[in-house]
């Protein structure tokens, strides 16, 4: 299986004040492509964190962080933008969407840093609403969604590029059981169909139900990395 993330001594710390706060305390962890894994733990532990770095929005303190064959610390601004654009999808618990643009148009956006010829972007569009079944809102404004198909838009926008890697911050924290399950299960099937990396930040019992792998981290250390062998998927 091939390996696309590897993590050595990582350790962060924030300024405060005179002092300094660690986040992330001496982590070592690899990912391989397909994995669906997630980081839990109580807040404060160090999820958003560890996900930010690997997602090239912040850099380490100490140690070596490598993103597909790219090492984080020695990035610069240009290049992590780069990577973000052409082989990382986000997606947060607000589901950041532009309210004066169609859910097209939301979606399309990721695409339009790319540059890709009108038909290429329409297509990679028109897939991704397919994927996650809003091919009939593409032409609807935010304030017209719901919350499960809002989060479902910020799905379809960090799945357009297909990236390698997709991050998940809480991608549940506002939803119903009912649209959490439905958001998991299209997120599970895209793994499955794309051998996208799902990294999710949660402490959603729900998220952690879909599965494979759950890496347990308390004041910044890794406590725990557990592969989930039976399969936990719960129905909605």
């Amino acid at each position: 299986m091939e390996s696309i993330i590897q993590i050595k001594g990582l350790t962060k710390q924030f300024p405060v004040g005179a002092g300094k706060f660690t986040a992330l305390r001496d982590i070592s962890l690899e990912f391989h492509r397909g994995e669906f894994t997630g980081f839990v733990g109580p807040s404060g532990s160090g999820k958003t964190t560890l996900l930010n770095i690997i997602g090239s929005l912040d850099t380490p303190t100490e140690g070596e962080v490598t993103v597909l064959g790219r090492s984080i610390a020695h990035l610069t601004h240009k290049q992590s933008a780069q990577l973000r654009n052409q082989h990382l999808g986000f997606i947060f618990q607000t589901y950041n969407l532009f309210p004066v643009y169609t859910v097209y148009e939301n979606v399309e956006f990721a695409l339009l840093l790319q540059r890709l010829p009108t038909a290429e972007r329409r297509k990679a569009v028109l897939d991704a609403l397919e994927w996650v079944g809003l091919t009939d809102k593409m032409d609807s404004k935010p304030a017209q969604l719901s919350g499960g198909e809002g989060q479902r838009v910020a799905i379809a926008r960090a799945m357009v590029k297909r990236p390698a890697i997709l991050l998940a911050d809480e991608p549940t924290a506002n939803l119903d059981s009912k649209n959490s399950h439905h958001i998991l299960q299209t997120m599970k099937q895209l793994n499955e169909e794309l051998q996208t990396t799902f990294l999710f930040a949660t402490h959603d019992e729900k998220v952690m139900g879909y599965l494979r792998r759950i890496i347990s981290l308390e004041d910044g250390r890794v406590v725990k990395d557990e592969e989930i062998i039976m399969d936990k998927i719960t129905e909605g």
